[in-house]
Parts: C-alpha cells; structure tokens; sequence
C-alpha cells in the first residue's frame, strides 16, 4: 500500500473526489491504473488564505490495471509527488520474558480514566483479567451526580466532573490531539472507534469525540475488559498501600538478598528492596477497609486525586513539584472565531466550528497561553473538593452552542509555591479555588466578569480569585491575543474563575520500566502513569501511557495460572 500526501480538496468536496484526484497527480505514472482500495489517514484545513480555503489530504491506496482490475500493480517512488510506501501502523504487542515468572495474583489498577482503562484494556487482552478500582461511580450514576450539582449545587466529592469512569475526560470536549510521538497513538484511536467513536477521529487533524458519545465509549470499553475476564469495582477508593521491605527474592530476576546498590551523586549505597504486596481500599458504606493482595499495581488516579496525593507522600512514594498554570475560562460567540480564521461562518462554508491556539511572552518572561479551547462549548463548574471551585471546558460531538471557550493561562512556576514541600503546588490550587468559592458568594457559582471589566480592574471576584503576577499577564497578553485573532479582546467576552488543574502539581518518579520508587529505591510492582503521575496532558498522551504501564507488567510477568 502507498501513501500519498498534499491532495487538495475544496470545502464541500465529496471525499468521493480522490481517487480521481492521486490519479491526477500521479501523472504519467498513473496512466492505465486504477485506484483499487483507499483510505483517508490525515485531513487538515489550511486557512491561511481566507479566499481560497483548503481541506488537505494524506491517503493510503493500493492500484491496480484498468484492463484487469484484479491484478495489483507497483508504482515507482518520486518525492516530488509526496509518495511513500504506507508505515505500518498496526500495534506491536508486548512480549513477556521467557523465563518471566508467574504472577500469583491478578494485577490492580486504580483509577478508570484513560490511562486505567488503556491499562486495563491491553492487560485484559493479554489474558491477566486485572481488576480495576475506581473512586468514582459508572458513568450513568455519575452523570447524573454531575447534572444534579449543577442543578443544585449538591456536590458529591467521590463522583464528579474529576472522579468515576472515564476519568475528567468523560466531561470535556473529548480533544484527542496531543503534542507527544508515539507509535501506541494509533492503537488508541482505533480502539477508540471500535468502541463506538466517530471513524474521521483517526485522520481528523484535531479529532475530536465530545461528551455525549464518550460516555458510550467508556461503556464499551467497560464491557469488553469485563468479557475479557477483567473486573471492574466501582466507589472503591484506594486509601493504603502494603509493602514489603527487605525480603529475600523470590527468583526474580538477578537479585540475590534483600538490598540493592544505587548510586545517589557520586555516593554508592545500599537500599533495601521493597515490593508491593497489596492495596487497602474503603468501598461505599463498609465500615471496615478490605485489603486486595497484589504484586502489580497502576496508579493512574488522574490529577485531582489530592487525597491520594498526600497518603502516598506520607508512605514515602517519591515525587517533586511540577509546575502547571492558572487562569480563567474565556468565552466568545464561535461565529466570532469562524469569521476570524475562516472569514465566514463555518456553517455558510461548510467547515467546523474554528478553533484557535495562541500564546505570549511577557516583558518579565511570564507565559500566557490559550489551552483545551472548546469550539461551540460551553464553560462548567468542575469542582471535586467542598467548598472550591474549579472551571473547565465542554462540549457536545456536534459543537453546536454557538459559543467558543478556552482556557486562558499563565504559568506557575515551582518558586511560585511558597515553599519546597512536594505537595505546595497541590496546597497553591486550593489556595485559589477557595478564594473562588469565596468570590462567587461562598457557592459553587464561578465568578464571572467581562474582558472589559477585568482590563479596567472592576472585576474584583474574578481579579482576586488568582494570584496577582496572573492576574497583570493575562491584563498584557489581552491586547496581542486581539491583534493575532480579531475579536478576541472584545469588551464583552466573558470571563470564568478559576480554571487551575491544567495538568498535576507533581511528578512521581519513575525509571526506565515505569517503576515507582520509596525512599530513593526502586519499589517494585509499583507503576505511577498518566496525568496524576505528571507523565501526561490529555486524554491521548494519558491512554498512551496507560497502555505503556500494562506494557511493563507484561514484559516482566507471566499471568498467574488462575488466569490461563
């Protein structure tokens, strides 16, 4: 098969169009050929002509004789006419060492986000029926906690916007771009539609889902771990770990006592070897805690799971600060937005509603920047903690409420904090999304202003729900993000407090096999991932990372033969 790049297609041009259309620029070569198979793999809009709009395609084909269409034919490769012999994209399972041992039990995995369930997906398939503990309820029951919040301001703090199937992704506008390189991206996006996503997510430039279908996604993908052999608990918080400290190996691979060297600068010392043994959970109205014996366990508990922060920091689970942003939500008529990058409705061109990504550098070094825009969303209060409020974005697969939103960020640097405890960057977020409960009338009512309001310092609920130095960039950045895309600094786009979980305050520390460590010391069976572990930024890079720490127990352990 040939992929072929830079196939042009005008707005309302039927996808039908382009076989005719490679045949065309194959030229010569193409003469007494037919397209016989063919899909689209990348389709990209370039606006940067506004009078003259393009949908630009890349296209996997295979071609055969017109005289006998049965009969393949081969094509000489030219660069000129962006020819190459299509990649092989299909997935790689990873490969367990043959003298791997056997794991003696199923291995846990605690959180159902995208990482967990791609955790659990790929070691479902691989035949270790992992079980999978989730805070959070299903997404059915969960929803319904959602909308009675933002009906009533009744907040469930175990099963929210942040917490229960599918993870904070399930309540957004479901982007599936991602700024990382990786094989696995492929794997995710086809598991993706064959859980009930749209097809054009796997050659969307900026695919995207939306809210409404990923619940059923997450559904399906629920089902298919369960008839794999996979259980799934829901309101099931992890609250302990169980570790075994200087043990005599067990014939696991090349150790032989119970310490380890390590090298720490230029000094060489012994640790003792500790391995997990087990997890300690609190599940819905028991009042006694239940312990799960384990040697594997995934930590993908996403990046508001602050609690869990703090437990595993007291149990000496290493970790560091990590920096992230702090902002609002920003809010425009999308028609706006279309006019600005298209120069006409998308509608009246037959596009998608535009997005836009933007970015500045203040005078004292600050970053400001646009993040998780939400082309016809809508802005919701996605508080997981009592008395905070915390903002996001969200929209339906069809983007249609007229109104584009956006993040609008600056960052926050680990000096920042006030403080070298790991988890100051945790207490700064709190810090905030208090003060914006406070602001918007000690309620879950987010504070709220106008541009024009902020910019002539008459927003004081929304102005002292942020720290000042964000409060002064985003008031500099305004007038160039005007400048860049028309109509953004009009007076009265709208402004929502507080938008602080843009990414974790901390990064666990790993190595290598994606392993843990306690106390400086590799803890073994132990696999932080995804955006809580501070390894991700989105609902693909956190997928791709939870299929790599499934990828990492396969590599090192046989199923356990109950699983056989």
């Amino acid at each position: 098969m040939y992929r072929i790049h830079q196939i042009i297609l005008k707005p309302g041009e039927s996808a039908d169009c382009l076989p005719e259309k490679i045949l065309k620029k194959l030229g010569p070569s193409g003469r007494g050929l037919v397209i016989s198979q063919w899909k689209i793999v990348k389709e990209s809009i370039d606006a940067r002509d506004k009078t003259d709009i393009k949908l630009v395609y890349s296209v996997d084909f295979t071609v055969a004789s017109a005289a006998n269409p049965k009969k393949k034919a081969t094509l000489k490769l030219k660069n000129r006419q962006g020819l190459e012999i299509a990649p092989d994209m299909n997935y790689k399972q990873a490969v367990t060492m043959t003298d791997a041992p056997r794991m003696t039990q199923r291995p846990v995995i605690v959180g159902f986000g995208p990482a967990g369930m791609f955790a659990g997906l790929i070691l479902a398939r691989a035949g270790y029926r992992p079980l999978i503990l989730e805070r959070g309820q299903d997404v059915d029951a969960r929803t319904a906690s959602v909308e009675r919040f933002w009906k009533t301001g009744l907040l469930d703090t175990e099963s929210n916007v942040q917490f229960g199937e599918g993870g904070a992704g399930t309540f957004s506008d479901g982007k599936l771009t991602t700024g990382i390189k990786d094989p696995r991206i492929r794997k995710v996006l086809n598991e993706l539609v064959s859980a009930g996503g749209p097809e054009d997510i796997l050659y969307k430039q900026k695919p995207h889902i939306g809210t409404d279908i990923l619940r059923t996604v997450v559904k399906s993908i629920r089902e298919e771990i369960k008839s794999l052999g996979g259980e799934i608990r829901f309101g099931c918080r992890v609250e302990d770990i169980v570790i075994e400290e200087d043990v005599t190996e067990h014939g696991s691979q090349g150790r032989e006592g119970g310490s380890q060297s390590r090298e720490c600068g230029s000094e060489v010392r012994k640790c003792p070897i500790s391995r997990i043994t087990g997890v300690i959970i609190k599940s819905g109205d028991r009042s006694e805690d239940e312990h799960i014996p384990c040697e594997a366990v995934v930590f993908a508990i996403g990046h508001s799971a602050r609690d869990t922060f703090r437990w595993l920091h007291e149990k000496g689970i290493d970790m560091a600060q990590k920096p992230f942003s702090i902002g609002v939500r920003i809010e425009h008529p999308q028609e706006m937005v279309d006019i600005a990058q298209y120069g006409a409705s998308a509608e009246e061109l037959g596009l998608p509603p535009a997005d836009y990504k933007l970015s500045y550098r203040c005078k004292n070094g600050r970053g400001v920047y646009t993040f998780c825009m939400c082309p016809g969303g809508e802005v919701v209060v996605a508080s997981s903690q009592e008395a905070g409020v915390v903002t996001n974005g969200m929209s339906y697969h069809d983007r249609g409420s007229g109104t584009a939103n956006s993040a609008l960020l600056c960052d926050v640097r680990v000096s920042d904090f006030g403080s070298d405890h790991v988890l100051a960057g945790v207490e700064f977020q709190e810090k905030y999304e208090r003060l914006a409960y406070e602001n918007g009338g000690r309620s879950y009512r987010a504070p709220r202003c106008t541009w024009g309001q902020f910019r002539s310092a008459e927003a004081a609920a929304v102005e002292n729900s942020l720290p000042e130095f964000a409060a002064q960039a985003i008031r500099e950045a305004m007038p160039y993000f005007g400048k860049k895309l028309k109509g953004f600094d009009r007076d009265d786009a709208v402004m929502t407090a507080v938008e602080s979980r843009s990414s974790s305050p901390v990064r666990f520390a790993r190595d290598e096999s994606m392993t843990g460590s306690l106390g400086g010391c590799v803890l073994e069976g132990f696999y932080p991932c995804g955006e809580g572990a501070g390894y991700a930024g989105g609902i693909m890079s956190a997928a791709v990372d939870g299929i790599k720490a499934a990828e990492a127990i396969i590599k090192k352990w046989k199923p356990s033969s109950d699983n056989c």
